[in-house]
């Protein structure tokens, strides 16, 4: 039975709670550094003792050695911890004294905190920062939250969306600005690569800061930004009009949307933006890999369709200098038409570029039988063959180095 006067002491320190109701209270135990705090959605790591008024411990990291880590203001702590950590600063260690109605409330945790029990945490806030939000998971698109959204819904790609954004790098702004994009095409309108990867996770209203560095400065070349730099952006997502699923059911439709997926990857080509554009291409092989026509232009149609689809996946890696993708693509497309010679040729510019000489000569010689005036093809093969024989050097000047004896291996075998 908990005394009065202890009771007191535990209660004391400020009362935090929303409504200042006496339900919630804190006890800065040891200052934390810095002035800057978690912020909502934040990733926090904490080091904590929980205990019953009576003193006795229901659970401690510390005695695990594990810190544990949850996204600030989402739920997936008690109401006590939402509250009281988002006043807490780096490396502070404070006293949260809580009744059930910010802790476990009327049916306590298991059998270690039983029901309308007041329960006390000692926590140390290691650490915070905004979510990750790159595909790999390797730290280079961070969002932190100034104010949540409305909702749940969340734009889906082709979406239209209206945000302001407004880039900063060294205190110095790059650009401010409020634009309207199609989602998945904002390199058109220039929106930088992690801005977008963000923005599918807004709902409508959000305003966050976004913390962009090494892979995640995708489209700020134009900047000259150090690839060691970290460049900020402010977002606020005004508004979302979603995109209608406009994925085909029948053969027909799938012909059809890939003539238009075909006509919207070329200007995307042109454009240079073929990170984009491989996406579209690579759906129009999924749409048309199965499908079946009856009609002989439906067929030709889809032929052609599928063909110049792989060819410019083909084109769009090479200028990626992904060759072995490239190849691949070729090879498909090949498999549709074997005398494809702008495929032949790509092939063999592939394999020229990983050193498969031999392959390259023949793909470069397959288009020379299909077109004896491609004199481009000639030039390729010349090429080919003056690196076999630099090639061919130089293994000879690695062979003369290993054989070449030293003197006094000559002196021994005299």
């Amino acid at each position: 039975m908990t005394s009065k006067n202890s009771e007191q002491t535990e209660f004391q320190g400020e009362d935090i709670s929303p409504s200042k109701d006496g339900c919630l209270f804190k006890e800065i135990l040891r200052e934390g550094t810095g002035d800057e705090l978690p912020m909502f959605d934040d990733r926090v790591t904490v080091h904590y003792i929980s205990r019953r008024l009576d003193g006795v411990e229901f659970d401690n990291s510390r005695q695990r050695d594990r810190p544990f880590s949850f996204s600030l203001g989402q739920g997936e702590v008690i109401k006590s911890w939402d509250i009281g950590i988002a006043t807490m600063k780096r490396g502070e260690l404070a006293r949260f004294t809580s009744k059930p109605k910010y802790a476990f409330g009327q049916k306590g945790h298991s059998d270690k905190v039983g029901p309308n029990t007041t329960v006390v945490f000692e926590v140390e806030l290691i650490d915070f920062g905004g979510k990750d939000f790159s595909p790999e998971q390797d730290g280079s698109i961070r969002r932190r939250m100034i104010k949540a959204g409305e909702g749940n819904l969340r734009p889906n790609e082709g979406a239209t969306i209206e945000m302001m954004l407004k880039g900063m790098y060294n205190d110095q702004i790059l650009e401010e600005r409020t634009s309207t994009f199609i989602l998945g095409e904002g390199c058109e309108e220039n929106i930088p690569a992690g801005v977008e990867v963000c923005a599918f996770k807004m709902t409508t209203g959000e305003h966050c800061k976004l913390f962009l560095k090494s892979k995640g400065l995708a489209g700020l070349e134009k900047f000259n930004i150090p690839s060691d730099a970290t460049v900020e952006y402010e977002l606020k997502l005004i508004k979302v009009e979603r995109a209608k699923d406009k994925r085909p059911n029948t053969d027909d439709e799938k012909l059809a949307e890939s003539e238009i997926l075909k006509a919207r990857a070329d200007q995307l080509l042109k454009g240079g933006h073929y990170e984009v554009a491989i996406k579209k291409y690579k759906k129009i092989y999924e749409y048309l890999l199965s499908a079946i026509f009856s009609h002989d232009s439906d067929r030709q149609r889809c032929k052609f369709l599928k063909i110049a689809s792989q060819s410019n996946l083909a084109l769009c890696y090479m200028k990626m200098d992904n060759y072995d993708d490239a190849k691949r693509a070729c090879s498909r497309a090949l498999d549709f038409d074997d005398q494809n010679e702008k495929c032949m040729f790509r092939r063999g510019q592939c394999h020229l570029a990983m050193r498969f000489y031999d392959r390259a000569i023949q793909d470069f010689e397959s288009v020379l039988k299909l077109n004896p005036l491609n004199a481009a093809a000639k030039q390729q093969i010349q090429m080919c063959e003056q690196q076999i024989k630099a090639h061919e050097v130089e293994e000879k000047q690695i062979y003369k180095k290993i054989f070449q004896k030293s003197p006094q291996a000559n002196a021994s075998n005299k």
